[in-house]
């Protein structure tokens, strides 16, 4: 992670920080997506003990080691399976449906599980070209169309509903937190003039991290729905019992990111002990870029890169993945995170 690992004036102490969790569904290499799906409700349950404040799911198509495609669908599968922690997308990429769908579909989701959902919206397509034009078929919608098919959904969720004759049953005035999602300027700014809570991908796209974060704080305008900027930030974070254990898990995601630059991405791997043997320098310096916001180490190491992290962006919420390929490792992970933010409250009394 390119922050400085110092602390001399830390303002936020990490347990006045929600931690959340991000979740893929992954698809291990030589598993199935109903594993898959078992140990996301399992990872759920863990996090909802552990006190993770949301368990977010995100829409990717077309990708091998990627399970939680029909976001929706699996978002009611975690939230039937838990009982308190806040379950959502993170994201729905909006423009790969008709805005009417997501109202009526977030708004059962919100009727089953009463103040326990939220709905994250990208405007990314979330797949490659040919799968953007295979789910979008005759929407007519695009990246370029997201703030006028934002403002029909927002419209469908309004009490009284949208003024165009059709309704959003269920949806209509029910209070579905929106989150704009982003990994660029685009919904820095969308999300400011519209005071919206907003959350950036750091996690596996920090090019404009701080870029963003200075925009939206700096334009952002007081709604109904907010009245201060707040912002979620994306972190992997691979925590283990010794720092040498933490690395070895890291390198499934470098190998799932040397993938991606290859054009091949395939399910998640297993650990291999080195990794550098993999890459050509190019590679290594792609996968470096995409993963650098990090927190990899035994406990220690990863508490002191989770408060530098929070001390560069002043996130007021962290969002926290780990593409781990054993489960109990994984779980283990967020664990050791949850155990780092809780004993920040008696290092800070």
């Amino acid at each position: 992670m390119d922050i400085a690992l110092s602390i001399d004036d830390f303002m936020k102490p990490l347990h006045t920080i929600p931690f959340s969790v991000l979740d893929l569904s992954p698809i291990r290499q030589g598993s199935t997506a109903a594993e898959s799906f078992r140990n996301t409700l399992d990872l759920a349950r863990h996090a909802e003990r552990l006190g993770y404040h949301r368990f977010w799911l995100a829409e990717h198509h077309n990708i091998a080691g990627v399970a939680s495609a029909a976001t929706s669908v699996v978002i009611a599968h975690v939230a039937a399976g838990t009982s308190r922690i806040r379950v959502g997308a993170g994201g729905i990429m909006l423009p790969n449906h008709a805005p009417l769908v997501i109202a009526e579909q977030f708004g059962t989701l919100e009727s089953l599980h009463p103040g326990r959902i939220d709905l994250g919206l990208g405007r990314a397509p979330g797949g490659d070209r040919r799968t953007s034009q295979a789910l979008r078929r005759h929407l007519g919608s695009n990246g370029d169309t997201f703030p006028q098919d934002l403002e029909e959904l927002r419209n469908y969720l309004r009490p009284g509903g949208s003024t165009n004759g059709v309704r959003a049953i269920p949806g209509e005035g029910l209070d579905v937190p929106i989150w704009l999602l982003g990994s660029s300027d685009f919904s820095a700014r969308l999300a400011a003039e519209l005071g919206l809570p907003f959350a950036f991908a750091s996690h596996f796209a920090p090019d404009y991290l701080h870029e963003a974060l200075g925009l939206y704080r700096r334009l952002f305008v007081p709604s109904a729905t907010l009245k201060e900027p707040h912002v979620m930030v994306g972190i992997n974070v691979f925590a283990a019992d010794t720092d040498a254990e933490a690395r070895r898990l890291f390198s499934t995601l470098q190998q799932q990111f040397l993938n991606l630059v290859r054009g091949m991405p395939k399910q998640l791997p297993p650990p291999v002990d080195r990794i550098e043997e993999l890459l050509s320098p190019a590679e290594q310096y792609q996968v470096d870029r995409m993963t650098r916001c990090s927190a990899i180490g035994g406990s220690e190491a990863v508490r002191r890169q989770l408060e530098a992290f929070v001390e560069q962006t002043q996130a007021d919420e962290l969002m926290i993945t780990a593409q781990i390929y054993d489960h109990a490792a994984r779980c283990r992970s967020f664990e050791i995170a949850a155990d780092i933010r809780k004993r920040s409250k008696v290092d800070d009394s």
